[in-house]
């Protein structure tokens, strides 16, 4: 696996920006102007089926013939030059990926030789990266007689024999068990937290993201939704705060609104919008005025799961309001 001197010069290693990127396989657009640039880390694409992920991943890779908007990816212009970048990136597809009567050993050296690897070279790497990803005793095995779970292993040994800069990871758990699943995942976190790998791994699986990235792009109907950091605290100008209490509920409530801010109630709980630079204050002020005695006070956090269905809800509303 990549030495210390190979990871810092990893980490340095360039980005991909996409610039107001729009295909379509007919009429109708799977991607409508997506824009974004990422910087080396596990970044999560994330979105229900259909919602153009494969497609992006495929013009990242260069696969398409872009004709609005721009992709380039460290450094590469993927519409003039995709060979350069594809070099330096390692691709583990949704489905495909295994060829008839080949061993697990051979068919990862064959890719290694495709990438531009010498033979003796491609070999050796093979069984290292066999050896990683837990198929060091199958790997003479045809690789046609290997388990799905162990499919998922080889093609993501395929995706490292190179030693690329970058992973594209299409749907990498599909038809796993939950433990073949988890170890997929610890094998996915590893690469991207400790061996210094940039990942995108794609997927419509929230739990899965959790478990790797730290960052998300969230697609839908081919149109990014969102682009941030994962389980990012409240955003804004605003800081929202989760409170808890006992006393004149009414009173306290009227103190909150005079000081600007947002109240909802939750059964016990309420949930208090304020502006970022004195939120906590405000709340402490506004109980102390009126009696109301806190037994809770905490930043409210988004977990992915909110930010999720938050943007679907959002983008449903705002067709739904352009309908109207």
């Amino acid at each position: 696996m990549p030495t210390e001197d190979t990871k810092v010069n990893r980490a340095a290693a360039g980005a991909i920006e996409v610039a107001d990127l729009t295909f379509a396989y007919g009429v109708k657009p799977v991607l409508q102007g997506v824009s974004f640039t990422l910087e080396k880390r596990a970044i999560g694409l994330l979105g229900p089926n259909g919602s153009g992920k494969t497609t992006l991943l495929r013009a990242l890779l260069g696969h398409l013939k872009v004709s609005r908007g721009s992709v380039r990816v460290l450094g590469s212009d993927m519409a003039v030059d995709p060979h350069g970048a594809r070099r330096r990136i390692g691709w583990m597809p949704e489905r495909g990926g295994i060829l008839p009567a080949m061993s697990g050993v051979g068919m990862v050296a064959y890719l290694g030789e495709l990438s531009g690897m010498p033979p003796t070279d491609a070999i050796q790497r093979s069984h290292e990266v066999l050896n990683y990803v837990g198929l060091a005793d199958e790997r003479y095995r045809k690789a046609d007689t290997y388990s799905q779970g162990m499919r998922q292993r080889l093609k993501l040994a395929q995706a490292l024999v190179h030693d690329p800069d970058w992973l594209f990871l299409d749907e990498p758990t599909s038809g796993l068990d939950p433990s073949g699943r988890v170890s997929l995942l610890e094998l996915v976190r590893d690469l991207a937290r400790a061996k210094g790998f940039g990942v995108i791994l794609s997927t419509h699986l929230l739990a899965d993201v959790r478990a790797v990235c730290e960052e998300i792009l969230v697609l839908r109907e081919g149109v990014l939704l969102d682009h941030g950091r994962v389980q990012a605290e409240s955003s804004g100008d605003r800081e929202a705060f989760i409170v808890e209490g006992f006393g004149d509920e009414q009173a306290f409530a009227d103190r909150l609104a005079g000081a600007g801010a947002q109240v909802e109630r939750q059964d016990r709980l309420w949930e208090v919008a304020l502006p970022r630079e004195a939120g906590a204050r405000r709340i402490l002020s506004a109980a102390a005025d009126c009696g109301f005695a806190l037994r809770r006070l905490e930043v409210k956090t988004e977990t992915l799961e909110d930010l999720f269905f938050r943007l679907l809800d959002d983008d449903v509303a705002a067709a739904a309001g352009k309908e109207a």
